[in-house]
């Protein structure tokens, strides 16, 4: 697609009406695609403020360049504001039984053995669990503590960007 003068102000003209980029993209013809619009409205830097926004969900509908009607824009819905986060309940702390020393080697290890690690690897006294596999690579104890699930809260959101 090769742009002339003509495609580009017609872009900029609808743009700044508040259409869209696929709407623009059938308007300007066969071989102009949603994402070259979008493309040479980046290069161009043209932007569209609230008022454009507000004029496309509150216009009429139009024709679309095809010859059927566009279907209408649905206004924006967003508050200004923060987002609102539902707080989730945390879940209930189970206590895990657990063996309190390794009960096989790094070396000993077999398949089907749980490879939870009990101490520093190069530390003597290290090893590894070694009771049945129930889930991966951990026996039913060590994979529900391994294999958490955690609640999606404001404060974990806040922790995870640095924010507390």
């Amino acid at each position: 697609m090769t742009w002339t003068p003509e495609n580009t102000q017609k872009l900029k003209t609808l743009w700044q009406e508040g259409r869209t980029a696929a709407w623009i993209a059938k308007a300007l013809g066969p071989g102009v695609s949603r994402c070259a619009v979008l493309s040479k409205v980046y290069r161009l830097g043209l932007a569209r403020g609230p008022e454009a926004r507000r004029d496309r969900a509150t216009a009429p509908r139009g024709a679309e360049p095809g010859g059927e009607d566009m279907p209408a824009a649905r206004p924006a819905t967003r508050s200004s504001g923060p987002p609102k986060i539902r707080a989730t309940p945390r879940p209930a702390t189970r206590v895990v039984v657990t063996p309190s020393e390794p009960t096989v080697s790094i070396l000993s290890v077999r398949r089907g053995q749980c490879r939870w690690p009990y101490g520093c690897s190069g530390e003597p006294g290290f090893g590894l669990c070694g009771r049945t596999v129930a889930r991966g690579a951990f026996c039913a104890a060590h994979a529900e503590v391994g294999y958490q699930k955690r609640a999606c809260t404001a404060e974990s959101l806040l922790r995870m960007v640095g924010g507390v």
